[in-house]
């Protein structure tokens, strides 16, 4: 994991805010340094590459230098370098001063393509998804039931794969949260997937879920969703969330009504009538 935090900078506007991160993170055995990168107009990046570092500049030929060493950087924009070109950078951040050691984490987590750990259960847990799950997905979708009431898999490995491979960039990366990996903890075997996602014509985040058959009927979706929903509320902020599921599915409806969802009313969805449950998430 992240060990490390290296500011090259430009501008001292943000020192002082990152002294207080330093100060707060180094009590866990955490490591912040400042690099000031207008000494002499030039830049030069370290010899060796360091794995667990990650490298936040705020000038373009910080920036540049960094990148051309194959080192792990993003970008840091402050009110004293908005006119610099900091487009080469994948991932960003600003206002130092309400960020916390698990946002340079999580940065330096998806410039690197690892998956984010979302949350811990008892017995679960849920982080993004990875194409070396697609492994997994098939083999718990071959069960009919798990289709009955939602859509299975490409038919295609390889176009699962390349769907997964997007998703993961483009959902993850603009919206922060999606469908999850449920990864069980004892056999570290991905059991389902479950997650927050928002569907076209629909305001409220919806949540989804499924459980591996042999991991049905103990308990796992309403441990793993009662986790998601206090995501929601507490790293999201989502107020309320609702669920779209067929009449016929009986046993999703027990589920979100034991999880403290009601049901509104009937909807339609792509052509598909749907029962929509509604959940407001306790402050």
């Amino acid at each position: 994991m992240l060990s490390k935090i290296i500011f090259c900078i430009g501008n001292r506007k943000p020192v002082q805010a990152i002294e207080k991160l330093k100060r707060k993170t180094e009590k866990k055995g955490r490591s912040i340094e400042i690099v000031f990168t207008e000494k002499d107009g030039v830049f030069c990046p370290p010899e060796a590459k360091r794995e667990d570092t990650l490298y936040v500049a705020d000038n373009k030929k910080a920036l540049e230098a960094l990148k051309a060493g194959g080192e792990c950087v993003i970008a840091l924009w402050h009110e004293k370098n908005s006119g610099e070109d900091l487009s080469g950078a994948s991932y960003g951040v600003s206002g130092v001063e309400e960020l916390e050691w698990m946002d340079f984490e999580r940065a330096w987590l998806r410039t690197k393509g690892k998956p984010w750990e979302i949350a811990r259960t008892p017995r679960c847990l849920i982080r993004e998804m990875t194409v070396e799950d697609v492994e997994a997905f098939y083999e718990i979708y071959r069960e009919p039931s798990i289709t009955r009431y939602m859509e299975g898999l490409f038919e295609d490995f390889r176009e699962e794969e390349e769907y997964t491979r997007k998703y993961i960039s483009l959902i993850y990366g603009f919206y922060g949260f999606g469908l999850w990996s449920i990864v069980h903890k004892e056999s570290k075997r991905v059991i389902g997937r479950a997650g927050l996602s928002l569907r076209d014509g629909f305001a409220l985040p919806e949540l989804g879920f499924v459980i591996a058959v042999p991991f049905q009927r103990k308990g796992y979706a309403y441990e793993v969703c009662l986790a998601i929903l206090d995501y929601g509320r507490r790293e999201l902020g989502f107020e309320r969330v609702q669920a779209l599921i067929k009449k016929q599915n009986e046993a999703s409806i027990q589920l979100c009504r034991k999880l403290g969802f009601y049901r509104e009313k009937e909807v339609e969805s792509q052509g598909e009538i749907y029962e929509r449950y509604i959940k407001i998430l306790d402050k």
